[in-house]
C-alpha cells in the first residue's frame, strides 16, 4: 500500500528530476503488492495535487514544477502499460481538459483508470474549440462527456459548452462530469455551472460515471470524502 512516507519520497525526487529514484520508488510500490491502478489513484494523484497546490502557492520554482509534472507524466504513460483493460461495459467518453501541460497529465490519470474500468475512451485533451466538441459529441453520441482538471480561466468557455449541450439536448441523455482543478477549490461551482456530477479525483469520476445517474437534469454534483492513507 501506498504510505504516507512513500507518497513523500516519491514528491522530493520527482521536484528535483531524480528520474532514476522516481522510477525506483514506483517498482517498490509494484513490488510490495501495488497494482497500477493503485499507483494511479493513491501515488500519482495525491502527488500530483500537491505539486500543484505549492505552484499555484508561490511556493515551488518553475523549474521543480516543469522536473515533476514531466517526469509524472514518463511515470504514468509507463503506468498505463501495466493496466488491462476491463471488458466493455457499453459505455463511452469523451474527456477534454485546461489547456495545461499539467491539466493534460490529469486528464491522462483520469482516463486511464476509466479504460479500467471498462470504459471506451476518447481523450481530446485540451484547448479544443467548442464547436469541434459538439461536432464529435453528435458524430459520436457518447454516454458522457468529462471536463476534468480546468483553471478558473476556462470557466466562460466550459460554462458556454454546458449550456449548448442543454440545450441542443434537452433530455440531458448526455452525463456531463467535471471534476480537479478549479472544481476542487470552490464549492458548489459544478452544480452552479450545470454539471450532472462532480469527482474530486481520477476515482471519483469514474465512481460518478459508474452510478446509476437517475433524473440528472435535478441532481446534485456528486460530493464524498477524500481518500486518506492508511
Amino acid at each position: 500500500m501506498c504510505t504516507d512516507a512513500l507518497r513523500e519520497r516519491f514528491f522530493d525526487v520527482l521536484i528535483s528530476g531524480d528520474r532514476p529514484e522516481a522510477r525506483q520508488v514506483v517498482l517498490r510500490a509494484l513490488e510490495a503488492g501495488d497494482t497500477a491502478v493503485d499507483l494511479i489513484g493513491e501515488l500519482y494523484w495525491p502527488t500530483y495535487e500537491k505539486i500543484e497546490k505549492l505552484f499555484r502557492g508561490d511556493q515551488l520554482s518553475k523549474l521543480s514544477h516543469h522536473y515533476a509534472t514531466r517526469l509524472l507524466r514518463v511515470l504514468a504513460d509507463q503506468t498505463a502499460g501495466l493496466i488491462s483493460a476491463a471488458p466493455s461495459n457499453g459505455r463511452s467518453v469523451l474527456v477534454v481538459c485546461g489547456p495545461r501541460d499539467s491539466d493534460d497529465l490529469a486528464g491522462q490519470l483520469a482516463v486511464d483508470l476509466l479504460i479500467s474500468h471498462g470504459f471506451t475512451v476518447y481523450y481530446g485533451g485540451g484547448g479544443i474549440p467548442n464547436d469541434e466538441l459538439l461536432a464529435e459529441i453528435k458524430e459520436r453520441q457518447p454516454s458522457a462527456l468529462v471536463l476534468f482538471a480546468a483553471g478558473a480561466n476556462d470557466l466562460p468557455v466550459i460554462r458556454d459548452l454546458i449550456d449548448t449541450i442543454h440545450e441542443q439536448d434537452p433530455s440531458r441523455r448526455l452525463q456531463v462530469v467535471v471534476g480537479g482543478g478549479v472544481f476542487n477549490r470552490a464549492d458548489g461551482l459544478a452544480e452552479e455551472i450545470g454539471a450532472d456530477r462532480w469527482g474530486q479525483d481520477p476515482l471519483d469520476v469514474v465512481d460518478a460515471l459508474l452510478e446509476e445517474s437517475g433524473v440528472r437534469a435535478q441532481a446534485r454534483p456528486r460530493r464524498r470524502q477524500r481518500r486518506t492513507a492508511a
